[in-house]
């Protein structure tokens, strides 16, 4: 699968990548840092990605933000998008799948939790027929 990773937080990113690397199916990854940046990558013109991993808290553009903007564009609103935060907060829950989100996966604290709910997320989304904008 080819997955845009939304997350501001180098840890976090250095964390998805390792877990990654652990599959056993190969990913392509593309990072952004917050949500401006992404959607300059959604509107590039190079290929869209199955599958979007966002974080919630981030700087500029913070991930309610960028969803209310994507599932406002024909081209990409469909890219399934799950949102991958710290944020156990009804209302960003609630405002998410308002918007239309995918799913929505508190980040576990423990690396092993981590590990475990990724890649059960990934194999998940792997299998579906995803559709390319």
């Amino acid at each position: 699968m080819h997955i845009l990773f939304i997350e501001d937080d180098a840890i976090e990113t250095m964390k998805f990548q390792r877990t990654l690397s652990k599959l056993a199916s190969k990913h392509t990854l593309v990072e952004a840092k917050n949500g401006e940046e992404a959607l300059e990558i959604l509107q590039s013109g190079k290929s869209l990605p199955d599958i979007i991993l966002l974080d919630l808290n981030m700087p500029r553009m913070n991930g309610i933000e960028f969803l209310g903007i994507l599932k406002q564009h024909d081209k990409i609103k469909y890219l399934p998008t799950i949102v991958l935060t710290t944020s156990e907060n009804r209302d960003d829950l609630l405002e998410c799948y308002k918007i239309g989100i995918a799913g929505y996966i508190i980040k576990p604290l423990k690396y092993e939790d981590y590990e475990t709910k990724l890649k059960s997320v990934l194999e998940y989304w792997n299998i579906n027929e995803l559709v390319k904008a």
